[in-house]
């Protein structure tokens, strides 16, 4: 990194420091606004204020009106890529925008309007993303569920958003299987006390369900017979979707993303973080479901005027652990989004990457890595097997765009395996003590946020201000709560570590699970592991390491698991008293692949996992308590 990268970070970040008003104003000039904004920043409205009030625009037309009025219809905007369907689809931005157009009046038709919500339970086909723009187009508040998510959940959200309409597909598609959606539908409007006044199906070829009379309408036959929408212009300050996170008190969180600070802040994020312009294709390999793929998958990408990718597929096993390299071979991908897990599961399969690279790369110029911390022996296969700048970052539904990254559009990418790179202006980020005290550099602590927060962050939870209030402010006075732990290294990097619950406190000490499990993935026969804290009546906590080997390593387990007790004491030393290692044939996921490290903490503890819905394989579980048997 030489001193004018650094210079021209340091500037950027200064200048906003400076003026958080001037410059967030000079970012919105990126937007095309209807209205004018009364002042940038009002913070009497809301738990911490509300950015650009009394401006009006509309983010549908932003992503898609103003490009193709700018002349370039004619560009991809939209790819699909459907290695479980067998097919590819491009869609042009007056494609896009003609049908997203028309899916709006189809909503309009059955009585969708401004500020009424859709949930849209959906898996990664284009219709996705052409309804959440559609019901952006009409005003409307869209809340999309996770494709596949059980009855019981679905059901949660569609009583707590209480939808108009619910737009669904027929079926997904996992390896080797169909999810058929709509019985899981009838079974969540049963259990639901909200009805909505209408469902539009989309009819998968491979597996059509059976609509229900009355309520139930044909997506495509609806479409074709409705009349284009115009824009609707919204207030800045309007909801744009509801994304619904779990919850402890059983009731899921709806998180609320306003329109316009979000759209001034994806828009920002494509060029400053990612080095991105207006033509270039970008891949986001997560799904539509989760907050990565709202923002860097459907809105920032095309508010930037990018060709964005929807992979309706698995990192490994669609067909082998060489199908992103094909994707980004096939489509001229510039830079690939993707999910820590997914690069484990491709070193794991292959642990030469000789499947990946056998594809033509030359058009691929960088990897970022998000969802959860990537362990630095990952980030350096991948950085080695690419040989293409790997950039961490770091973010969370909550704020809907990254909190710490590396900035390709500022030439600033320092290359430290762990650390999930600098603020991102907008943020000034510390470690905290439990006193809400900043620490010194190096020091770990509660990673927080100094109000007010940016452009993009949520405003509030759906309905329940004081929710967010006490999930997010109360705890550190004048502070956000990110809830994960970390410091702040002399140059000003963040390491951030896991959850502040992932942090254990073994005979009066508070050590890092994750830098455990640093120390553990550096081990040359471990593909991916986590570390969690198990009872002890002497010392409170032990830590527990449990690991996956790669493929194709043959030696005997009890000697691993001993090599990595003896490499904990080594890098770490005795007070972390750690082992016990075991291995497992897999770790329980999340579908969009964070480890489920509280569910093997339950388990290590004696106690009913009770996995998530979003859990990936119920089954990994029971190999986790089948290896804790043999303790």
């Amino acid at each position: 990194m030489t001193r004018e990268q650094q210079s021209r970070y340091e500037s950027v970040y200064r200048a906003w420091q400076r003026d958080p008003e001037a410059w967030w104003a000079e970012a919105a000039s990126g937007i095309s606004w209807r209205k004018g904004w009364d002042r940038v920043f009002d913070p009497a409205i809301g738990p911490y204020g509300v950015w650009f009030p009394g401006a009006a625009l509309n983010t549908c037309e932003n992503c898609l009106d103003r490009h193709v009025a700018a002349g370039r219809g004619g560009q991809t905007a939209l790819i699909w890529d459907s290695p479980l369907a067998g097919r590819s689809e491009r869609f042009t931005y007056a494609e896009l925008t003609a049908r997203t157009a028309q899916v709006a009046g189809a909503l309009k038709a059955l009585g969708v309007g401004r500020g009424d919500r859709v949930v849209i339970y959906m898996p990664m086909v284009p219709e996705a993303a052409i309804t959440m723009l559609a019901s952006a187009r009409l005003g409307a508040i869209h809340s999309v569920v996770f494709g596949g998510f059980a009855a019981a959940e679905l059901a949660a959200r569609i009583s707590d958003a209480k939808p108009r309409v619910i737009v669904a597909a027929s079926c997904g598609l996992e390896p080797g299987r169909i999810v058929a959606y709509q019985p899981i539908l009838d079974a969540a409007l049963a259990l639901s006390p909200h009805q909505p006044e209408a469902c539009l199906i989309l009819q998968r070829e491979i597996a059509p369900a059976t609509l229900k009379p009355g309520r139930d309408h044909d997506f495509l036959t609806a479409e074709a017979a409705a009349h284009p929408a115009d824009p609707v212009p919204v207030l800045a300050t309007d909801p744009l979707y509801i994304l619904y996170t779990s919850g402890t008190t059983g009731r899921p969180k709806g998180v609320v993303r306003d329109h316009g600070g979000h759209a001034v802040a994806l828009h920002t994020s494509m060029g400053m973080i990612y080095g991105a312009k207006a033509g270039d294709v970008t891949w986001t390999a997560s799904d539509v479901g989760w907050v990565v793929g709202h923002s860097y998958i459907v809105y920032a990408p095309l508010l930037a005027g990018c060709t964005t990718i929807m992979y309706e597929g698995k990192p490994v096993g669609t067909p082998d652990a060489g199908a992103f390299g094909r994707v980004i071979a096939a489509h001229g991908v510039k830079t690939l989004f993707t999910a820590p897990t997914a690069m484990r599961a491709i070193k794991q399969q292959d642990p030469e990457a000789k499947l990946f690279t056998a594809h033509d790369l030359s058009r691929f110029e960088a990897l970022f890595l998000a969802g959860e911390r990537c362990d630095p022996p990952t980030a350096e296969w991948a950085a080695e097997k690419l040989a293409r700048p790997v950039i961490d970052h770091w973010w969370q539904t909550e704020t809907g765009w990254p909190i710490t990254a590396g900035f390709r559009g500022l030439g600033l990418f320092p290359f430290k395996p762990g650390s999930g790179g600098r603020p991102a202006p907008g943020y000034d980020l510390q470690a905290l003590d439990d006193n809400g005290a900043v620490l010194a550099p190096g020091t770990n602590g509660s990673l927080a946020i100094r109000l007010p927060l940016p452009p993009g962050a949520a405003p509030t939870l759906w309905h329940d201000e004081a929710g967010f209030r006490a999930a997010y402010l109360q705890d550190f006075p004048g502070w956000y709560r990110t809830g994960d732990a970390g410091m702040i290294d002399a140059d000003g990097d963040v390491w951030v570590m896991g959850r502040t619950d992932d942090i254990i406190n073994t005979a009066g000490h508070r050590l890092s699970t994750g830098a455990m499990e640093e120390v553990l993935a550096s081990h040359p026969d471990v593909a991916e592991c986590a570390v969690v804290g198990a009872q002890d009546a002497l010392k409170g906590q032990v830590p527990l390491g449990l690991v996956v080997l790669k493929a194709g390593v043959d030696r005997a387990p009890d000697d691993i698991c001993a090599e990595l007790v003896q490499l904990v004491r080594q890098r770490i030393g005795a007070v972390a008293s750690f082992k016990q290692a075991l291995v497992v044939p897999r770790l329980p996921k999340t579908r969009s692949g964070k480890i489920l490290r509280a569910a093997i903490r339950r388990l290590a503890d004696g106690e009913p996992a009770n996995p998530p819905p979003t859990i990936e394989d119920p089954a990994a579980l029971d190999d986790i308590s089948r290896a804790l048997g043999t303790r």
